[in-house]
């Protein structure tokens, strides 16, 4: 899925997420399945899933004004090298029995806590490595390794490794950390910066003042943030009553789940690789609409649908869009931005975006609850549809320049 014509950087780059991914679809299930023998309190176990997610609404920001500072390949070197000892240690403890709340507590929150650092300078740092018209290419062929990595290679064996060895996952993860930072380190070295390019910097505070003003200013990335939120409350609240939605309404049969929530790997694999062809023949604004349309159709087929194959269809349609909307929606702002910005302005991006999932998914599990899961896929098509109609009515390639600059 690599391409030689994106250079030598990016499949350095390329190898590096592929291997990262692959390690943490190994983690994070294994993760779970480490806290359900330690506790059968639901409470806890669903503490140590929040503890993972918290981090990139807590510090997202943050990492974005370091990510701007430092020297985004070391950063990312560095991050992938404690990230292999943390993980590293977990497996140790976990070989000798000593695994508790608390270190599962603080293992998840330490890990996501240092990648939303890694997830800025990555971002960052791509357009350094490809041109600026092969960002929605490079963008895709990322996302497309990542799900093969994650989704056919990583989670299947992910059981399978623990139930050999529950230190195995852990052990093999901090490998692929390790190997990352490796392959980051191989990457060119960035230009010095000159004085006639150095800037002043202020403090953290007004630094990421100055990416979220920059957001807010540019009209069209705004709005595409915004759109990105909103339809986000629908995702996670699809995906958060997947599993019952399948069993109970599409009658998926329980060993043919793991088939079913393959066509969502499928559908995502297809639409990151086609992101770049998409944006090229419409361009990325055109393309954007386009895809929500296609989401729009493909959940409403979703809602309809009362039999596995035509549900997992819809699904993988779906699931297409919604990797190639996230492909494209990122190479637009990594082409808007200016580099020095790159990092903070991409971390307000994902944290405006990644507000409303939490509670589309609260309320995805308070409706299935009273009413059934049924209702809650109607609700996610009606969501959609009111997002397309609001994004064909206000992105407009002619809007897409910056209507003003703030800082």
């Amino acid at each position: 899925m690599t391409s030689s014509a994106l250079g030598r950087d990016f499949r350095l780059l390329w190898s590096a997420a592929v291997s990262s991914r692959f390690g943490d679809a190994l983690r994070t299930p294994a993760l779970a399945l480490l806290a359900a023998t330690v506790t059968r309190d639901p409470r806890i176990i669903a503490a140590v899933t929040v503890a993972g997610q918290l981090p990139p609404l807590l510090f997202g920001l943050l990492g974005g004004v370091y990510a701007d500072r430092w020297d985004r390949r070391r950063t990312m070197a560095l991050v992938d090298g404690v990230r292999a000892a943390v993980v590293a240690a977990l497996a140790v403890v976990v070989a000798l029995n000593r695994v508790s709340v608390l270190v599962l507590l603080v293992a998840a929150f330490l890990l996501a806590t240092l990648g939303t650092l890694f997830d800025s300078a990555s971002f960052a740092l791509l357009p350094a490595l490809v041109p600026a018209d092969a960002l929605p290419r490079a963008n895709g062929r990322l996302q497309a390794g990542s799900a093969v990595a994650g989704g056919f290679l990583g989670a299947p064996a992910a059981g399978v490794l623990f139930a050999v060895a529950p230190a195995l996952p852990f052990a093999l993860d901090a490998v692929t950390f390790g190997a990352a930072a490796l392959l980051v380190l191989a990457l060119s070295p960035p230009p010095a910066i000159t004085p006639a390019t150095a800037r002043r910097r202020g403090s953290v505070w007004s630094e990421i003042v100055e990416g979220l003003r920059w957001l807010r200013a540019h009209r069209t990335l705004w709005r595409v943030t915004l759109l990105t939120a909103a339809s986000n409350l629908a995702i996670s609240g699809i995906m958060a009553v997947l599993v019952l939605y399948a069993l109970d309404v599409l009658r998926v049969p329980p060993a043919g789940y793991g088939l079913f929530a393959a066509a969502a790997i499928v559908g995502g694999v297809a639409g990151a690789l086609g992101a770049g062809r998409l944006a090229a023949r419409l361009g990325t604004v055109p393309a954007l609409r386009a895809v929500l349309a296609v989401e729009t159709m493909a959940l409403t087929g979703f809602a309809l649908a009362r039999h596995p194959v035509s549900g997992g269809i819809a699904l993988a349609v779906f699931a297409a869009g919604t990797v190639a909307w996230n492909s494209l929606w990122a190479s637009y702002g990594q082409r808007q931005v200016p580099s020095d910005l790159l990092g903070r302005v991409g971390a307000a991006q994902r944290m405006v975006g990644l507000l409303t999932a939490p509670l589309g998914a609260a309320l995805a599990g308070l409706a299935a609850a009273a009413y059934g899961t049924a209702p809650v896929a109607g609700t996610a098509a009606g969501t959609f549809a009111l997002v397309t109609v609001a994004a064909w009515r206000t992105l407009r390639p002619a809007a897409s320049a910056v209507s003003s600059r703030a800082g």
